[in-house]
């Protein structure tokens, strides 16, 4: 990997932790000071591996210039606190607070992710905040999957750290009793993730597999403490071992989306598979039925090889039902609408279609066009050109534009 590649890597994978770790020394009143550590330590990275080279262990160098970074700009700004003053006055400032270990990164990292869901902050607040301290989205990033402006999500980052500090909340202070309140909302956070990695709509590349993978890593951690180790977790798990294990099958070598029905399912991951069933069976409640077991089940449907195409339509139509039950969506009545042309056929699946309100949206026009095959070419063709003025992602474009060109080619008189 070259350093074009390692930074922005290093950047998903470890921003968080190190500004985690950051607030857990500090106090998480200075989180936008422990930001800009991080900041000037990539900008730092990029100055000195590009004239240098990348280093033997780079994300320890991370850490070190990091430590380094945080010294420095606390003696010059005179902002710490009197936990860390008397060392920071020694003559030969000692780092010992600064613990790195797995074991403090991962705890730093979960109590930060309880942090974020504080009651105090309204729930878009939270969520901007997590994507922004925990998984080191851009404004952009954050806008296109908040599907809001920068200057709105600026504004909730500027009133999530007020809020936060006036709080007085620090890490260690995060209770069993609030970590059972707020697992909903982390559950939030982390589902928005990993849907961002995997439906991108901020990049060209079709799945950001860091982001996916980050936000498996974060929702494995929460099974490693008891008091979060909880069937929904579990559930969020088993969806994203199975959204996963199609990665290979979904984008050919020229970087183009390949269509579910186009998909090899040799190229599946059979052993992601395994672990959603595991952790979809670890997800069973008799009491509770929540959107992410529903969603689990939908993608175990997704995942079943050896069954018959119309028995598979039909369990993924009904979950979808019970979904739409529980929580209504545009996109899942969109994604349902899909299930329900495999079932009973197009023309019924369009009056459901046509009721969804989703007019500005390229998936909601992509399906139109594949519904209105052989009802109407015209509107088919309609739709794709619609589909593709409203996509935001260049490997959907190319793929909406090759089907419109055999749409009108199908048009086309036959000369011969």
């Amino acid at each position: 990997m070259n350093e074009n590649e390692l930074i922005p890597h290093l950047f998903r994978t470890e921003y968080s932790k190190i500004v985690a770790v950051l607030c857990k020394t500090f106090g998480l009143s200075n989180i936008e000071i422990a930001e800009d550590i991080v900041s000037d330590t990539f900008l730092k990275a990029v100055e000195t591996w590009g004239s240098k080279g990348i280093p033997d262990n780079p994300t320890a160098w991370l850490y070190q210039v990091a430590k380094n970074n945080a010294i420095d700009l606390f003696r010059r700004q005179q902002l710490f606190d009197k936990k860390i003053a008397p060392e920071l006055q020694l003559s030969t400032p000692t780092i010992t607070e600064f613990d790195f270990s797995d074991e403090n990164v991962n705890d730093s990292l979960l109590r930060m992710m309880f942090a974020v869901s504080h009651p105090s902050l309204t729930t878009e607040s939270q969520v901007a905040l997590a994507l922004r301290v925990l998984c080191g989205f851009s404004i952009d990033e954050i806008g296109n999957a908040l599907l809001t402006s920068k200057e709105n999500i600026n504004k909730r980052l500027f009133r999530a750290k007020e809020a936060l500090r006036n709080s007085e909340l620090e890490l260690e202070d995060i209770s069993q009793k609030d970590i059972e309140k707020r697992l909903d909302s982390v559950l939030s956070i982390l589902y928005l993730l990993f849907n961002e990695g995997y439906f991108s709509t901020s990049t060209d590349e079709k799945i950001r597999e860091d982001l996916c993978f980050e936000a498996m890593r974060l929702a494995h951690q929460l099974t490693k403490m008891n008091i979060t180790n909880v069937p929904d977790v579990n559930a969020l798990l088993a969806l994203f071992c199975f959204q996963t294990s199609r990665f290979e099958s979904r984008i050919n070598s020229s970087g183009e989306q390949i269509l579910y029905g186009d998909q090899n399912p040799e190229k599946w991951n059979a052993e992601l598979i395994e672990k959603g069933e595991l952790y979809l069976v670890l997800s069973s409640s008799k009491s509770h039925l929540s959107k992410y077991k529903l969603e689990a089940m939908i993608a175990f449907w997704h995942t079943r090889r050896s069954v018959e195409e119309h028995e598979k339509w039909n369990h993924i139509l009904l979950l979808y039902n019970l979904l739409l039950q529980k929580q209504y969506s545009p996109i899942t009545a969109l994604n349902r609408t899909y299930a329900l042309a495999k079932v009973k056929g197009n023309k019924t699946a369009l009056q459901e279609a046509l009721k969804i309100k989703l007019e500005g949206n390229s998936l909601f026009h992509s399906l139109l066009s594949e519904l209105y095959k052989d009802l109407d070419n015209n509107k088919s063709i309609e739709h794709l050109k619609t589909a593709i003025k409203l996509t935001k992602n260049e490997n959907d474009r190319v793929l909406l534009e090759k089907k419109l060109k055999q749409a009108l080619a199908g048009t086309l008189p036959n000369d011969g």
